[in-house]
C-alpha cells in the first residue's frame, strides 16, 4: 500500500474540476478491479488521464502495483463508492466511463444497486460531457438486458450492442483489452455482451439528475448521521 501511495487518491474531492490537467481526457473505470484493463488502457493512450474507482482496496493496491510496475503515470486509483462521484467530479468532466463485469446484484429488491440502473444513470449524465459515452462488457445476460432496457428507457443512443464480442466479425479491430474476468469467461466458452452507448443531452434529463443529487445528498446526511 505504501510504495503505490503515489497513484491512489484518497481525497478525491480535491481534484474535483481539475482532473484533465495537461491531458486531453478523463475516462473512469467503475469497479477496476485487479486493473488488467485500465493499466492496459492506460498504456495505450498516454495522454488520456484514466481513473480507477474500487470499494474493495486489496484489490485495488494490486491494480495499483500494476500501474506502478509498468511505470504509467496517467492512471490514478480512487477507493470508493462510485454513487459519490459528484463528489470527485465537476459536470461534464469525464468523456467515458467503463462497466466492466459489474456485479448483477441478481435479486429484483437489489435492482437499485446495479451501476446500470436508475439510481446511476442520471448521475452518469451529469458527470459526463454532453454525449459521452458508457462501455459495458458482462457476462452476466440478464444483467445486459436490464441494462439495454434501462438505456433505451433513459434516451442513450445504443451505438454497439453484441451478445457474443469475440464472435464478432469486427472484434480484430476493436482493440479490446481482457479484464481478468473477461480472460477467464470467454476461455470456458462463455459469450461476452458488449455496449457501447451514448448518452443523451444533459437537459433532456436535468429534472431526473436533480432528483438523483438530492437523493444522495440526503443518504450522505444519513450515514454522517448515523455512522453508516
Amino acid at each position: 500500500m505504501q510504495a503505490c501511495s503515489g497513484l491512489i487518491e484518497r481525497s478525491p474531492s480535491d481534484l474535483k474540476g481539475r482532473w484533465a490537467e495537461g491531458k486531453m481526457a478523463v475516462r473512469v473505470e467503475i469497479g477496476c478491479g485487479k486493473g488488467d484493463f485500465i493499466t492496459g488502457l492506460a498504456a495505450r493512450h498516454p495522454e488520456v488521464l484514466y481513473v480507477g474507482i474500487e470499494c474493495v482496496e486489496s484489490v485495488l493496491v494490486i491494480a495499483a502495483e500494476k500501474a506502478m510496475n509498468a511505470g504509467l503515470s496517467n492512471v490514478i486509483f480512487v477507493p470508493g463508492n462510485a454513487l459519490y462521484m459528484a463528489e470527485f467530479f465537476a459536470q461534464g468532466e469525464i468523456d467515458e466511463i467503463y462497466l466492466n463485469f459489474s456485479d448483477p446484484w441478481p435479486k429484483e429488491r437489489n435492482q437499485k444497486n446495479r451501476l446500470t440502473g436508475d439510481t446511476f444513470m442520471p448521475l452518469y449524465v451529469h458527470l459526463l460531457k454532453d454525449g459521452g459515452f458508457i462501455y459495458q462488457k458482462t457476462d452476466n445476460r440478464p444483467l445486459f438486458d436490464f441494462s439495454v432496457e434501462t438505456y433505451k428507457s433513459f434516451g442513450c443512443t445504443l451505438v454497439e450492442v453484441s451478445y457474443d464480442l469475440h464472435h464478432e466479425s469486427y472484434y480484430e479491430t476493436l482493440g479490446n483489452i481482457l479484464t481478468e474476468y473477461e480472460r477467464k469467461f470467454s476461455e470456458a466458452g462463455t459469450p461476452i455482451c458488449y455496449a457501447k452507448v451514448r448518452m443523451p443531452a444533459r437537459d433532456s434529463v436535468q429534472y431526473r439528475i436533480d432528483v438523483c443529487l438530492e437523493g444522495i445528498r440526503k443518504r450522505r446526511e444519513f450515514e454522517a448521521r448515523f455512522g453508516y
